[in-house]
């Protein structure tokens, strides 16, 4: 049996997977919808055990330290989970190890970037860097979802922010002593 992702055919002068997929949808599968739903997680999911270590313990350090922990125990989680979905063959997504790595590193990144600031001696100056953070990052998760997936940018910030103030609010709550 042929695999369907490696052995193109040719229709309508280009270049298709056994799917119909062209090589730019097999790119959004392959590489930007794992590397998005990687970033998706990690900026999102991270919010809330960062704030509320922050918030509870006016510490940079222990924020940065909660911070890194889940950044990197989301990363792994959610590469093994790519990972194990499928194997790529029947829906053309690709290697699950490439897709695997490219949403743990992403999670990772997400969830990293805004931990970052905590390494600064005060609280303050690492929550305002981090809420600024946190901000690019929800633009570039919109614009990406605008970009590639044909959503209103609009929309998909409203989505975005939205979801993100949820976590965040929940994490401030928590660490606030609810």
């Amino acid at each position: 049996m042929a695999n369907p992702v490696t052995e193109p055919d040719v229709v309508a002068g280009q270049m298709t997977s056994a799917q119909g997929h062209t090589a730019e949808q097999q790119f959004v599968l392959q590489v930007v919808q794992p590397g998005l739903a990687g970033l998706m997680d990690g900026s999102v999911s991270t919010l809330a055990p960062l704030f509320a270590t922050a918030f509870a313990t006016n510490k940079p350090h222990t924020a940065f330290l909660v911070g890194m922990a889940a950044a990197v125990g989301a990363g792994i989680s959610m590469a093994f989970s790519e990972a194990l979905s499928d194997t790529g063959e029947l829906t053309g997504r690709g290697s699950p190890l490439k897709r695997g790595l490219i949403t743990g590193v992403m999670t990772f990144l997400g969830g990293a970037g805004h931990t970052l600031p905590f390494l600064l001696g005060s609280i303050h100056a690492a929550l305002t860097l981090a809420y600024v953070i946190v901000g690019i990052e929800l633009i570039a998760i919109a614009f990406i979802r605008y970009k590639f997936f044909a959503m209103n940018f609009f929309m998909s910030m409203i989505q975005v922010v939205v979801g993100g103030a949820l976590v965040f609010a929940a994490g401030v709550f928590i660490g606030s002593g609810g």
